[in-house]
């Protein structure tokens, strides 16, 4: 089974869940080109990074979610988890000058979950309701949204679990 990246749920909102994530190591892409089509642009070098393709041809686990950021409406950071507990200092070094690692601190985060295709149009409308909710409980989103894929493409839609989510820098002064 995938390993599932690691969290703590801090409240149960309606429309979404507040998440405390401990301390990450992503492994990613920047990919020109349509959302649609950057998550699949983006999958292969990672993928080829996770099966050896790095200077120690060492082979990691895959996990999951697949996060996909953007950050013009033609350009996508695609990420992969690296396995709970891997420190920074031991990631090997990618082979492929494209492929970067990165540490992301512990942090707080608004989640919203929903099932269906990988649509812009789905993911940016689930992204759209999450930062207003988040806004509308009192809490301060930091940042875009993003997005977490956790199945396979070939899953049919309406069983994927798909997730958006926001960092939250706090609450809202009263």
């Amino acid at each position: 089974m995938t390993e599932r990246q690691r969290y703590d749920v801090v409240r149960q909102y309606a429309d979404f869940e507040l998440r405390h994530y401990p301390r990450t190591v992503l492994v990613q892409v920047e990919v020109a080109g349509d959302f649609a089509s950057a998550g699949n642009r983006g999958f292969g070098p990672l993928f080829q990074y996770i099966s050896g393709n790095n200077q120690t041809s060492t082979r990691i686990a895959m996990t999951a979610p697949v996060i996909q950021e953007s950050t013009t409406p033609m350009s996508h950071t695609i990420s992969f988890v690296l396995p709970d507990g891997m420190p920074a200092g031991e990631v090997p070094v990618p082979r492929n000058s494209q492929v970067n690692t990165k540490e992301v601190p512990e942090r707080t985060v608004a989640a919203r979950r929903f099932s269906g295709g990988w649509s812009d149009e789905r993911f940016a409308q689930n992204g759209t309701i999450l930062v207003d909710a988040v806004r509308r409980e009192g809490l301060l989103p930091e940042g875009r949204p993003y997005f977490a894929r956790f199945d396979p493409p070939w899953k049919p839609g309406f069983l994927k679990h798909n997730e958006a989510l926001v960092a939250v820098a706090g609450r809202q002064n009263p």
